[in-house]
């Protein structure tokens, strides 16, 4: 790995704020590619020029090194039942997705904790939570997730711009690792995951709340989980309830108050088989 020693390219704009894009050094990805990385001063976005080896990269959509993913899924869901009940009031009565899901975990532990969550993406197949594929026709939801998947595409803004308009929801939660300062040397940072391939854009405070002031919305973040949404949100109170010892704790008080899903869901798929075996049944008479 090397320090780039390009200039300034006056065709390559940032697409979070369209500032110039300036090479900052080169990598090998998949222990194969030569990638170039580049970063905008503007608004610290910083990202893979061109990352052509993305096929290679998703010939499995679960990268098979990703050993953190049932921990991070936990972890998670804990913050996410803190942060929708008492931050954004959502108190059981709406409807979630999970964006970009994966296998399902995510959407599986957020029932369980007594949240209407469902599921969706283009690439993975739903495992864990079978029957709560998401649909528009649903109608709109109270809040939309996408855990770990900013640092996945090649233009953020796109992204979530279509996320919104997909879940219709007033509010996207989300987790990406930020750097800080200048784009952290290429073997000094973990997060670059260059043998995986699948991470190819990098953020800074700066950059998201770039994102919010192009799209006309508010941002907040504490703790690791970011938020964008149509209304401003509080986040000195979403500093504390994702704080490490009330994220632990608080889930499970949510989970008493609005009830599980688990037994209900396991109601309604048993239900869902019946009815699948029956019409088999008659349609082979």
């Amino acid at each position: 790995m090397k320090k780039a020693q390009h200039g300034v390219d006056a065709n390559m704009k940032c697409p979070v704020c369209s500032g110039l894009m300036k090479a900052c050094f080169t990598a090998q990805v998949l222990n194969q590619y030569n990638a170039q990385y580049e970063v905008c001063n503007e608004c610290g976005f910083l990202r893979a020029h061109e990352p052509h080896w993305l096929e290679h990269a998703y010939s499995s959509a679960i990268a098979q090194a990703d050993t953190g993913l049932v921990m991070r899924n936990i972890a998670i869901a804990c913050k996410l039942a803190a942060v929708l009940y008492w931050v954004l009031n959502e108190r059981g009565g709406g409807r979630y997705l999970d964006a970009a899901g994966g296998y399902g975990m995510l959407t599986r532990l957020m029932r369980d904790f007594g949240f209407d969550f469902y599921w969706h993406d283009k690439y993975c197949t739903n495992l864990h939570v079978p029957g709560f594929d998401y649909k528009p026709s649903y109608g709109p939801c109270g809040a939309v997730t996408a855990m770990e998947v900013l640092e996945h595409v090649t233009d953020p803004v796109a992204f979530i711009e279509e996320t919104f308009a997909f879940s219709g929801a007033n509010a996207l939660l989300f987790t990406t690792e930020l750097y800080e300062g200048a784009p952290p040397e290429p073997d000094s940072w973990w997060y670059y995951t260059f043998s995986t391939g699948q991470h190819i854009g990098f953020f800074q405070r700066r950059t998201l709340q770039a994102i919010a002031d192009r799209l006309g919305l508010h941002f907040a973040s504490a703790n690791g989980l970011h938020i964008l949404s149509k209304t401003a949100v509080n986040e000195r109170l979403l500093g504390r309830v994702t704080s490490r010892w009330l994220a632990l704790i608080a889930p499970w008080w949510v989970r008493r108050r609005l009830g599980s899903k688990t037994l209900s869901d396991h109601h309604l798929m048993l239900d869902k088989i019946s009815t699948d075996e029956q019409s088999t049944h008659e349609n082979s008479l």
